[in-house]
């Protein structure tokens, strides 16, 4: 029997190496009647020149570009609002969010905020609160990671260091474009971090104590197979394309899984970590992920028998055999990629470990879904452990 569930995902994706190339042809065959575009990215990209091909096609084909590079990594707010403002000056018709995670979360935002003045961006933190339409909205990832292409949720920093979650069906691109042309050459430390943060998203996705379902499962047994399998090749050379192809379908897929089926106690323990500290996204959930493992193991441990078929297969005997033969396959992946693995490494400071644990307990969208219940002196222990 089939417990009754909801899956939802982006209407369209288009998978194709060298999309970007075409990008203009592209959006003018799916959007004939509009010509005022905005582009959200970062500063280093636009710099990079990686852009280039793409803004020349979208010139060439009518589109009237506006470039809105000041995205940071854990965007706070005041970000939010100024680009907003820029896009409401320029009157932008269609928002296309142009690189890591951070950038396709303003973009989603910028949809839903540029065309309207009735709804405030402080109203729409938490799940279901946004009550207006958006922009048309096409999301094109330079990492392969966040997922945030096939996403629902924008994460915005508010105050010095509270991160907070904006989850609503509103935000679900139009359109998400794979050109894994664009993450070739991505350097060895961000692909590393961005693509241990996708394997996070499908294994929590698998373990979700909410809203798993079988069509999540499908998604994040089949990212977790690719991605465990190019992580390394990825790492070891920039220029692989195959390894590049497989990680930037595998985070999507993990992207799609965890919309559906969302995260857990890693993404919580890690929120803390990027807001109080700057670390990235990607290594804040590595630097917690085997400990939470090992803190769920009692009660997951046959589902992460399950995963450790995936990422080894042929692993033999019990449960919980297996579910520590995965925790310590992915500490050796986390190891092989170079990437810190300890809380000290990234410079925080065991003085701080009790305020993390603090704030932490704020993620209650995420804690709810974990596995097993966490309390504050667990997530005390669970850092101790990391640090």
């Amino acid at each position: 029997m089939t417990n009754a569930f909801r899956f939802q995902t982006v209407q369209a994706m288009l998978v194709e190496f060298g999309a970007a190339r075409r990008l203009g042809a592209l959006l003018r065959a799916q959007f004939p009647a509009l010509t005022r575009l905005c582009v959200v990215t970062d500063a280093f990209l636009h710099k990079s020149g990686l852009l280039n091909p793409a803004l020349a096609d979208l010139a060439a084909h009518g589109w009237n570009a506006t470039v809105i590079d000041d995205v940071i990594a854990d965007p706070p707010e005041h970000i939010v609002l100024e680009a907003t403002s820029r896009a409401q000056t320029a009157g932008v018709q269609i928002v296309l969010g142009l690189g890591g995670g951070s950038s396709m979360d303003v973009a989603k935002l910028i949809a839903v905020l540029a065309p309207q003045e009735q709804q405030t961006l402080a109203d729409m933190y938490g799940v279901n609160k946004i009550v207006v339409s958006r922009l048309p909205l096409v999301q094109m990832p330079t990492t392969a990671g966040t997922g945030s292409e096939v996403t629902a949720v924008s994460i915005v920093t508010v105050g010095e260091a509270k991160k907070m979650g904006v989850v609503a069906p509103q935000l679900i691109a139009d359109l998400a474009i794979l050109d894994a042309e664009l993450t070739l050459g991505l350097p060895r430390a961000a692909t590393a971090a961005t693509g241990i943060d996708a394997m996070v998203h499908a294994i929590e996705a698998y373990t979700s104590a909410h809203l798993k379902n079988p069509i999540s499962d499908m998604l994040a047994v089949k990212a977790l197979e690719l991605l465990s399998r190019n992580l390394l090749p990825a790492c070891e050379s920039g220029q692989n394309r195959e390894a590049r192809e497989a990680m930037l379908l595998g985070a999507t897929f993990a992207g799609q899984a965890f919309a559906n089926s969302p995260v857990a106690a890693v993404h919580a323990l890690a929120y803390p970590i990027g807001g109080i500290y700057h670390v990235p996204h990607g290594l804040s959930n590595a630097l917690v992920l085997p400990h939470v493992l090992r803190f769920n193991a009692e009660t997951a441990a046959h589902l992460y028998a399950e995963l450790a078929d995936v990422i080894m297969p042929g692993a033999t005997g019990s449960a919980a055999s297996k579910t520590q033969a995965l925790i310590e396959r992915l500490e050796q992946m986390i190891a092989a990629t170079a990437i810190p693995a300890r809380l000290r490494d990234v410079g925080i400071e065991r003085s701080g470990l009790e305020r993390m644990a603090s704030d932490a307990m704020l993620q209650t969208r995420l804690l709810v879904n974990n596995p097993r219940p966490l309390t504050e002196d667990d997530a005390l222990a669970i850092y101790s452990a990391a640090f």
